[in-house]
């Protein structure tokens, strides 16, 4: 992106006779949601935007700009990483912005983060906050703002919803995001060295329902969209609860990591010994890899990842499959026998899982592998 895009004036005099040209348009922008310029907009959704922004519309992303103190170029940048339309010349910007765009600039001004760090800080809080606004008005506003009276439009209902709602949510996103950070910020403290901090060794697993594609066919929508929110609900409590944490969801898959090998398994087990007590769920496989993995705005990358994720694709129903590697892991640690021949002769030796070899078979890019079917021991 530079700052001759079409969206952005390429010189302050252009920038100006287009925000005066372009005022009257300025009412239809959509800002606040990354929406395109509209003719038109309802008076009462520019009274609830306003409500949750704190400001009325007042500058043009060349004057937001300006009075940042922030180049043009760098302030587009920062507003498609936010994940935010651009919006030409359209006077639709308010004084957060401004603020949000000085404290950036000024992260990067006081050397605290370099130009793309700060690229990064916008995106990956833009992404994630998106879906978590997204998630909250699925769950919840949508609901909550059926109208109780005739006559009474949605939007009508919506503004003191958002007024008494507003204050206490953005507290408990606060609360949140502050403990989130102190996990991870123990994570690092706690990592080796810096090679550590962002390659590190983990334990990933996938989680895949089986059959989903044909089950989109068979539902319909609203039964397919609750079976999805049943299953990530029940995975994501379950691998917060056994000390995991959840990377991402895709609708009919998981995918989680855990620092100890033990856990990973725990969690794989406990998804599928919970979801065969509801008879609405479809069978789930699990897969297991361990070893270096890559760490990236919240997600995990590398061929540790890629190992899991085929394990998942080649594991029986309602089993968890697992490589060599987490084999061992697990065996080191005292999780589980060399061979059930061991097992026997372990007298006073209480081993949590089991593990039988099952036959090498090629995996498509990563060559020969030999899973281990784990389980639970009695």
């Amino acid at each position: 992106m530079t700052a001759d895009d079409s969206d952005f004036p390429p010189s302050e005099e252009s920038a100006e006779a287009g925000a005066d040209a372009e005022a009257g348009a300025a009412a239809g922008a959509g800002a606040g949601a990354g929406g395109g310029a509209e003719s038109e907009e309802d008076p009462m959704a520019l009274k609830v935007e306003q409500l949750i922004l704190g400001s009325e519309r007042r500058y043009t992303p060349f004057q937001a700009a300006r009075a940042a103190d922030v180049p043009m170029e760098l302030a587009s940048r920062f507003w498609r990483a936010m994940g935010f339309a651009d919006i030409g010349q359209a006077r639709a910007l308010t004084e957060a912005d401004v603020l949000a765009l000085r404290r950036l600039a000024g992260l990067v001004e006081a050397g605290l983060l370099n130009e793309a760090m700060a690229i990064q800080v916008a995106r990956s809080t833009g992404q994630t906050t998106a879906r978590l606004a997204e998630w909250q008005i699925d769950s919840f506003l949508e609901g909550l703002t059926v109208s109780p009276e005739p006559g009474m439009s949605r939007m009508e209902v919506t503004y003191p919803l958002v007024e008494l709602l507003l204050p206490e949510l953005e507290e408990f996103l606060i609360y949140v995001w502050r403990r989130q950070l102190a996990a991870a910020t123990g994570r690092v403290v706690q990592a080796q060295d810096d090679e550590e901090m962002v390659d590190r060794r983990l334990t990933v697993g996938f989680a895949d329902l089986v059959g989903f594609t044909r089950l989109t066919r068979r539902l319909e929508e609203e039964e397919l969209g609750e079976l999805v929110e049943a299953f990530e609900t029940t995975a994501a409590d379950l691998v917060a609860a056994h000390g995991g944490r959840l990377i991402k969801t895709l609708g009919d898959e998981v995918l989680y990591v855990a620092d100890e090998v033990g856990t990973a398994a725990e969690i794989g087990l406990r998804m599928i010994e919970t979801l065969e007590n509801d008879e609405t769920m479809p069978e789930l496989r699990v897969g297991l890899s361990f070893g270096t993995v890559t760490t990236r705005m919240g997600d995990v990358f590398g061929n540790t990842v890629n190992l899991a994720s085929r394990l998942t694709s080649i594991a029986p129903k309602d089993a968890v499959l697992v490589d060599g590697a987490v084999r061992n892991e697990l065996t080191a640690a005292g999780d589980a026998p060399e061979s059930e021949k061991d097992s026997d002769s372990d007298e006073g030796t209480s081993y949590r899982f089991a593990l039988q070899p099952l036959y090498q078979r090629p995996v498509r890019g990563l060559g020969i592998v030999e899973p281990w079917l784990l389980s639970r021991r009695a």
